[in-house]
């Protein structure tokens, strides 16, 4: 399967530090990552040390709660995408969502999705699935679906669930084949990432990217990995 394609490597505390940011870029480059996913007002300093190859770097918008002002997101954008990010993983606001204000979700997105695509960047919206219902998730999947954002995300990794193959395979089922998933939060065993790519997921978005890896050459070693 080679997963390390597959992955973010991603770091987002809040006490994320410089020396955490060098030690993901290179593992990132290392391992050949899709990406490093880092706090945006780090995004310079690992664009830095990912120049030259193949990881892309990418940052949060409205991270993790997702109910600053739509103009506070674009100006995180703009900003975002001047520093060197190539992919803006955004989150919804969750609060207008659970208030059922679908029509000021879309708006948003619309605003959102022009500002970074206008840039030649990628979109990723993260939906948090683990605190939707399924007929909340149907319901973003032909919002999103219809603007044509790049990815939809299952999680921040701040709710108090993340990733579930339910919640992706539930999205891929009613997502436009055009757009692709991004599976994250609690994605720390080989085998649960499997499973995610195996129901639809596209990327995974984890701090264990290293261990997956891991996990995965030792399966092949010993022929549980087919």
């Amino acid at each position: 399967m080679q997963i390390a394609s597959y992955i973010d490597h991603t770091v987002l505390k809040p006490t994320t530090n410089h020396i955490e940011i060098k030690k993901i870029c290179a593992e990132a480059l290392q391992y050949h990552f899709a990406a490093v996913c880092i706090p945006p007002s780090m995004v310079r300093l690992a664009k830095s040390h990912v120049a030259g190859g193949s990881v892309s770097t990418a940052t949060v918008i409205g991270f993790p709660f997702g109910y600053s002002v739509t103009k506070a997101k674009l100006a995180e954008i703009e900003q975002a995408i001047d520093e060197g990010a190539d992919e803006l993983d955004t989150v919804i606001d969750l609060t207008a969502l659970k208030s059922g204000e679908w029509n000021e979700l879309e708006r948003e997105m619309e605003a959102i999705a022009e500002a970074v695509h206008r840039r030649g960047k990628l979109l990723k919206v993260i939906i948090e699935s683990g605190i939707l219902n399924d007929a909340e998730i149907i319901r973003c999947c032909e919002i999103y679906g219809r603007i044509g954002v790049d990815f939809l995300k299952t999680s921040t990794g701040y709710a108090e669930k993340g990733a579930s193959v339910n919640a992706v395979r539930l999205m891929r089922q009613h997502l436009p084949a055009s757009i692709r998933i991004k599976a994250s939060g609690g994605i720390r065993s080989y085998v649960f990432a499997r499973e995610l790519i195996e129901a639809g997921a596209d990327r995974l978005g984890a701090s264990a990217g290293v261990d997956l890896v891991r996990e995965e050459a030792a399966m092949e070693r010993t022929g549980l990995e087919k």
